[in-house]
């Protein structure tokens, strides 16, 4: 089917519902039913005179620019200067002819039947009228107003294009005198005043007197024009009376002519239903209406324009189809101008009988002789008018009061006082008349003229002579604002001139000519027997009747109660009008008001963009709690699960709370009273805290409180902080100290004691915060003493010194302190030896010149003097020799640094493996020559170790030690240097080219480029694709939107909101690719992973997340603009630039802000969607994901209403047709297929084979390979334990090889889940419940670590549980190397970065197989312990010593049993990787795999980047973190 026939079927369908539904539900009506809307009056030209169609020009257009630009100021005088020279004057001069104020109303009811354009046009276009400066009345006041609002009238899209096509103003009335003022112009209008009973209009009561009724009240905010109030400012829709024509309530006294014809309908409908019985409702409706419509008919065209015009006016003669009837420009300017000349300032109200009413004023207080008309614009309660006689009284009133002269003067309630908007209450009529009429392009007064075949004028005082000579003052002001120019002279001013009595001949003529068209070529006319509507004799009965008959019949008049021609009151007629009235005898109108929309609405809307921005805050306040709760909740279940709580009866001593310091909490201990003077103080969960040593005192102190209670204690410590105790009870007191003296008593310590009161207790009290500032000033000194600080840097000792900074000279380490200043045990053989060594003076306590002295030779000391101080810290009888047992126990001392991981078993292996290495297997003793001639070989490490000091080499003045550096392979010394540095062969390095700094930077760039080339692609296509759509949102909204009208209000909010909404659409569509994990898994495989970094996915989902936030935060502060902007619009902007939202009914004020917030569609999503943002984004912090990552997965899955708040957040269209679908399907597809994908497994229940608890929180977990699941070493699956919820899936990569039959997993207790697992399968719940839990299974996915054999040279770095990925490939590495496989891989790196070789004794036993089978020396393993020291201290010097005296014995470790090299301390990076590019010169790329926590993985990042700045080996990093 082609266009042609598309467009035919479109036309039918539209014919259907607009005729051939109107003419089946009247098909019961015998005769051809009137459209409503003006179709199809004329049969050639069916929309002629319709509702909607255009305005006929008898004139050329007169534009500017010929096309429609109206000729405004300069070229023009402002309308209000026009207005205050040629219509401003007094009132109170009658009609010459005596036509009636009803005369008047019945021709503006008229006019409104036949021409409506106050409708503004779409996209709103703003002609306002500037109020000149010199305004007596507008500028009046406090608050001077600028100007007069003014909108184009609504034009024909289809116009406006060139000089050959003007602008076309639209009509929105049928230009028929259809009665479309009574029914409406539309059928659904004209539904909406019916009642569907009788055949009538839907009246306020029921039941009542059809004649004697009101029209229902409005309740339907868009079917009644309801302009404000501006007597009252009151907008709203209720008190409107429901009229055909929708801006029937504009006045009082229009609303009463409405209503008039209201009752005449119901009243023929009532007198046919008596006449006919049986008719139908849709008969007698239609049957009345096309009465009333003649009637109507009959008494505009042969009695009110009769009177209008003073003569005659020609007979019917028939039908003309040729004629357009269509109203002109000139007639809505001649007939609304000439009728407001007569307009009073005040209408009379009377009775049938005479009696004129006094009317009341609003507040109830004042009357007046009349309803003052500025008071009478839109009122919707009027006490008044308010009961169905009052519209008698008011019809009366009309008809027996006299109108303004025929002239060119208009009363001030039009002319300063018309009815404004809520910005600006009050408007010139005449003003905005000239305006419109600029603005629908109206040809000058003199071409008007010479058209109608009127001799044009020359001069000003032509226009009317006799006016002139009354008035020459007028036409002089009137020539000197059209620069003396007649020719510019417009119709509307010219035209009102001519009237002088008597209506001009310009405009007499212009509206003869329309009335003649209008009866001539409406076929539906009442004396057309064509038509067959009515018979002669009915056409007969239809020209007898008259606006004095219709009156009569719908009011409680009698025939004689009103003079049979109402528009003319006569001399002798009843009721004569007690005086013509002026602005004089009525009451003020109310003065000129202005409104902001934004009024009082600051506060609130504030408040709002207050909570939007502490959303963020609030989330992150709910994420710290849940992340508290989550933690305290953690410990609990450590508490639980490893027993460490202790009931109060397990602990033997004295239960007692401790207060720490004023910014400290207090702590339940528990104090033992034990041998040797000693007071132990333990924790809750029996950990010794704290160890008082009593020997060295005389006395002992204490002091108790006196206050009421009395439940404070303090125990003085010389040389310590003070112990503050707090008991329960004062007896419990009481008797602690009774225990306390009798064990002083059993070792010979008296007891002092005393008393103060509480405060000055804690006040007195050395606490441990200020027992810890003193030693730091004393370690400060120390070191001044022995390294080159800076005596600023150490504390200056001078005069202005605090007493504090004195004391610390003469106070004395206890061992506590000094085991503490060495990061050891109190209790430990080390600290025993050097604290023993130390205290030559033996008082317990080590003063500053004591600890000045071992640490001379500690730090600046030579190899000889640190090995006898060794000597001697051992040799305690000072015999000069060790046994060998003493030397056991040296060894012994060293190997508490590694927490016991060395057992006594490999202890005394080592001893023995040393002193066979240097002959002295069979030496009982050892003299210190042997000690020393056991350390020669590594006496440079000698040299370089020390005491490890905290702080060292830090800002505080510490400088750095140099030290001795393990190798990874062999050491050498490095030219000019004093230390060994890691290194593989003792050929030179290859030279470096020297480059400037700026050539530097440019190669660091490019290499840079060169290294992260696909990152940069991927990144700079997906965002310039992004920049790109913003950017074509942005240039549509800020240039090729203007029809819609929003560009014109808000620019720049429109253009941010709409840009970034594209933005954010794609991202969030496309950011669904990056979580497709099986899709990723499969493309990795594919050639797309030469081009696209798979491996980043989740990075990039990280950044694509964060942009996608920061634009949604643009596009909020976008759209808060645009709320600001239409709180401020009226709603007639509203209504053009949201027409499916908003429909101008003329209550002008927009909806307030809370409106767009919270009851639009787009602002209740947009606030939620906000809210969802804000959780998404604060619990995926790296923080909170750790501390509770159930709170990350739960908050994350809200993704799915993040998807769902998007679609509906577009869905309104308010702005534009939804998009987001087009950037959504294609990647929600995708996702959604990924994840049916996963559901293959994700529901399937595994049985687990085995589990097994090991050591440092292990668990691991052997289950059954699920049927067709394939995958590749380094891979990682997700799972979800059936006992725990199959909800709550957590990654964890494959420690089983693709070869085996089973799967395993190795999982590391560090969280609530974790915890929960492992507790689960432990031999206790897996008896309790009777088999082992089941498992769901979702994956593998791939990642970096799975292509270490894409690499001739890969680095595999583990750390901690992250070692997991490794032992697959490790155990795939030991399967093909078995089998003679061909890998692309020709060397393996393997470094293991563990606390303790105890934490992953299951990897151990991977890396010993690897040794067993790797024969072709394929993989290197290093394993690095950081629970030792870093610093090379005595401890790890001698460590070390014996670590390499075993490996070079027994070829294997001392701590580990592999032949992999242990090493002390964490990996330097950066220089392994230096010596792997010269180990393999000819390598280009190396692949490095690291796994663990993320300070290792940065760690190694950041030696990648290192290294990667040169032109040498391109390391490429991947890495995993959980």
């Amino acid at each position: 089917m082609g266009w042609q026939d598309s467009s035919w079927l479109l036309t039918c369908i539209c014919f259907y519902f607009t005729f051939v539904r109107a003419v089946n539900t009247q098909k019961s009506v015998p005769w051809e039913v009137q459209r409503y809307d003006g179709w199809y009056n004329n049969l050639i030209n069916h929309h002629r005179g319709s509702a909607g169609d255009t305005l006929v020009r008898l004139l050329p257009a007169n534009y500017a620019d010929g096309v429609g630009e109206p000729w405004l100021e300069p070229e023009l005088p402002n309308p209000r200067s026009i207005s205050n020279v040629a219509m401003k004057g007094n009132s109170g001069l009658p009609s010459t002819e005596n036509r009636t104020v009803l005369f008047v109303i019945f021709g503006y009811h008229v006019v409104a039947d036949v021409v409506d354009t106050t409708k503004p046009g779409c996209p709103i276009d703003f002609l306002n009228i500037r109020i000149p400066k010199d305004d007596s009345h507008f500028n009046a006041g406090k608050s001077k107003k600028e100007y007069i609002d003014y909108e184009r009238s609504q034009w024909h899209t289809k116009t406006g294009w060139s000089p050959n096509n003007p602008r076309e103003q639209v009509n929105q009335e049928t230009s028929w005198l259809d009665g479309s003022s009574i029914y409406g112009s539309s059928h659904s209008r004209c539904d909406a005043l019916r009642s569907f009973a009788h055949g009538q209009f839907a009246s306020r009561a029921k039941g009542s007197n059809p004649a004697q009724s009101l029209p229902a009240e409005s309740n339907v905010g868009n079917l009644m024009w309801s302009a404000p109030d501006p007597s009252t400012g009151d907008h709203s829709i209720n008190g409107l009376c429901v009229l055909g024509n929708d801006r029937g309530n504009e006045n009082l006294f229009i609303m009463a002519e409405g209503v008039i014809w209201f009752r005449y309908h119901n009243y023929l409908a009532s007198q046919f239903e008596n006449e006919s019985l049986g008719l139908t409702d849709e008969e007698l409706f239609q049957k009345a209406r096309k009465w009333v419509i003649a009637t109507f008919q009959k008494i505009a065209f042969y009695d009110w324009l009769p009177a209008f015009l003073g003569h005659d006016v020609p007979p019917y003669d028939r039908y003309q189809s040729f004629v357009d009837s269509g109203v002109s420009h000139e007639f809505q300017v001649a007939a609304m101008s000439s009728l407001a000349t007569m307009f009073p300032p005040g209408v009379y109200m009377r009775n049938r009988t005479c009696n004129f009413r006094d009317i009341v004023s609003k507040d109830g207080t004042n009357t007046s002789k009349a309803l003052r008309v500025c008071n009478s614009y839109w009122n919707r309660q009027n006490q008044n008018v308010e009961k169905p006689e009052d519209i008698d009284d008011l019809i009366f009133g009309m008809a027996s009061q006299i109108a303004e002269k025929e002239d060119n003067i208009v009363v001030e309630d039009l002319r300063d006082y018309m009815y404004g908007t809520l910005r600006i209450s009050r408007s010139d009529f005449i003003a905005t008349s000239i305006q419109q009429s600029r603005d629908h392009g109206l040809a000058t007064y003199n071409t008007a003229r010479e058209a109608f075949r009127l001799a044009p004028t020359k001069n000003w005082t032509d226009i009317n002579p006799e006016l002139s000579i009354n008035n020459m003052e007028l036409f002089q002001q009137l020539a000197q604002l059209y620069k003396n120019d007649t020719s510019k002279l417009e119709l509307l001013p010219g035209g009102m001139l001519e009237n002088n009595g008597t209506f001009g001949k310009l405009f007499t003529t212009i509206i003869l000519e329309q009335f003649e068209r209008l009866r001539n070529g409406d076929r539906f006319w009442f004396e057309n027997t064509q038509n067959g509507l009515f018979t002669e004799e009915e056409i007969n009965i239809i020209r007898n009747r008259t606006f004095h008959d219709v009156i009569v019949a719908v009011t409680d008049a009698e025939e004689e109660d009103i003079q049979k021609n109402v528009f003319f009151w006569r001399n002798g007629d009843r009721c004569e009008q007690p005086k013509q009235l002026t602005e004089s005898d009525l009451e003020p109108c109310t003065p000129i008001s202005t409104m902001n929309y934004f009024e009082g609405s600051s506060a609130g809307f504030g408040i709002i963009l207050v909570i939007l921005i502490l959303l963020p805050i609030l989330c992150y306040i709910a994420a710290y709690i849940v992340s508290h709760y989550h933690k305290k909740d953690f410990k609990q279940l450590q508490k639980k699960q490893q027993g460490a709580t202790k009931n109060a009866k397990d602990l033997k001593g004295i239960r007692v709370s401790e207060w720490q310091g004023p910014k400290e909490k207090t702590r339940d201990i528990c104090l033992q009273l034990v041998d040797k003077k000693t007071i132990k103080v333990l924790d809750i969960r029996n950990t010794l805290i704290r160890s008082i040593n009593l020997g060295s005192h005389s006395s002992v102190k204490v002091v108790q409180s006196n206050n009421k209670g009395q439940k404070a204690l303090l125990l003085h410590i010389p040389n310590e902080y003070d112990l503050v105790l707090f008991f329960q009870e004062e007896n419990l007191r009481e008797d602690f100290i009774r225990q306390l003296r009798s064990y002083l008593d059993r070792n010979d310590l008296p007891l002092e004691t005393s008393e103060m009161s509480e405060q000055d207790i804690l006040k007195n009290a050395v606490t441990k915060q200020e027992r810890s500032q003193l030693l730091d000033t004393f370690f400060r000194h120390l070191f001044s003493q022995i390294l080159d600080i800076d005596r600023l840097d150490a504390g200056d000792l001078g005069f202005e010194a605090s007493v504090k900074a004195k004391e610390a000279l003469t106070c004395e380490l206890s061992r506590t302190e000094f085991a503490d200043f060495l990061g050891l045990k109190a209790d430990s053989l080390f600290v025993e030896s050097m604290f023993s060594l130390a205290d030559k003076d033996g008082n317990g306590y080590v003063s500053f010149k004591e600890f000045l002295d071992i640490l001379v030779v500690l730090m600046k000391g030579t190899p000889e003097e640190k090995s006898k101080l060794v000597f001697r810290m051992y040799d305690m009888e000072g015999k000069g020799c060790l046994s060998v047992q003493e030397f056991h126990n040296v060894m012994s001392s060293f190997a508490e640094v590694s927490s016991n991981t060395i057992k006594e078993a490999q202890t005394k292996e080592a001893v023995e493996s040393v002193l066979k290495e240097a002959g002295y297997q069979d030496k009982s003793e050892l003299t210190w020559e042997d000690f020393h001639f056991l350390l020669q070989d590594q006496e440079k490490n000698l040299f370089f170790s020390n005491l490890p000091i905290p702080g060292k080499g830090k800002k505080n003045g510490n400088i750095p030690l140099k030290r001795g550096c393990d190798s990874f392979l062999i050491n050498r010394k490095q030219s000019g240097a004093l230390y060994a540095t890691p290194s593989v062969y003792t050929e030179a390095r290859r030279q470096k080219y020297e480059r400037s700094k700026v050539k530097q930077k440019i190669q660091q760039f490019k290499r840079f480029i060169e290294n992260y080339r696909r990152h940069i692609f991927c990144a700079a296509t997906f965002f310039a694709i992004t920049a790109a759509v913003c950017v074509e949102r942005a240039y549509y909204y800020g240039f090729d939107a203007e029809a819609s009208g929003i560009p014109e209000t808000t620019r720049v909010g429109i253009i941010v909101s709409r840009s970034t909404a594209a933005g954010v659409s794609f991202m969030y569509s496309y950011i669904l690719l990056t979580m497709c994990r099986n899709l990723i898994t499969f493309l990795r495989e594919t050639f797309l992973n030469q081009y696209i970094p798979f491996d980043a996915a989740v990075d990039f989902h990280r950044l694509i997340a964060m942009v996608a936030v920061i634009l949604s935060v643009i596009h909020t502060l976008g759209h808060v603009i645009n709320v600001y902007i239409f709180c401020n619009s009226p709603i007639s902007i509203l209504s053009c630039m949201f027409p499916y939202v908003f429909i101008n009914n003329g209550s002008e004020e927009p909806h307030p802000y809370y409106w767009w917030f919270f009851q639009s569609i787009p602002g209740m999503t947009g606030v939620l969607l906000l809210i969802v943002l804000a959780i998404m984004h604060v619990f995926a912090f790296h923080h909170f994901r750790r501390s509770s990552f159930r709170a990350f997965w739960v908050t994350h899955h809200l993704y799915v209403v993040l998807y769902v708040l998007v679609i509906i957040h577009g869905s309104s269209g308010i702005v534009q047709t939804p998009r987001f679908f087009i950037y959504f399907i294609a990647p929600a597809l995708l996702y959604l297929g990924d994840k049916l994908y996963s559901l293959r497994l994700k529901k399937v229940e595994i049985a687990v084979v085995r589990a097994e608890l090991l050591p440092s929180g292990v668990t691991m977990l052997v289950f059954k390979k699920p049927h067709d699941f394939d995958y590749k070493s380094g891979q990682w699956v997700r799972i979800a334990c059936l006992s725990l919820g199959t909800n709550e899936y957590h990654p964890f990569t494959l420690t089983s090889a693709p070869h085996e039959d089973n799967l395993s997993l190795h999982i590391r207790a560090v969280g609530p889940w974790t915890t929960r697992l492992r507790e689960l399968y432990s031999p206790e719940s897996i008896t309790e419940l009777g088999c082992l839990p089941k498992l769901h299974l979702d994956g593998p996915f791939g990642e970096g670590h799975q292509e270490w054999n894409k690499y001739e040279v890969s680095v595999l770095v583990g750390g901690g549980i992250g070692v997991t990925p490794f032992a697959s490939i490790l155990k795939d590495l030991v399967a093909k190397s078995s089998i003679n496989s061909k890998i692309q891989c020709k060397k393996v790196y393997f470094i293991w970065v563990t606390r303790t070789q105890r934490q992953f004794e299951w990897l151990t036993d991977i890396i010993r197989e690897v040794e067993e089978n790797d024969k072709n020396d394929l993989v290197s393993v290093h394993i690095y312990i950081t629970q030792l020291a870093e610093k090379f201290d005595l401890r790890t010097t001698m460590l070390y010593i014996c670590e390499r005296h075993f490996q070079k014995e027994s070829n294997r470790s001392l701590f580990t049993g592999l032949r992999s090299i242990t090493h002390f301390g964490r990996p330097p990076f950066v220089a392994f990787f230096n010596s792997l590019q010269e180990v393999h010169p000819m390598v280009n790329k190396i692949g490095v795999f690291s796994c663990g926590p993320p300070g290792l993985t940065k760690n190694v990042e950041k030696a990648c980047r290192h290294l990667n700045k040169r032109d040498e080996t391109h390391f490429i990093h991947h890495y995993e973190n959980f």
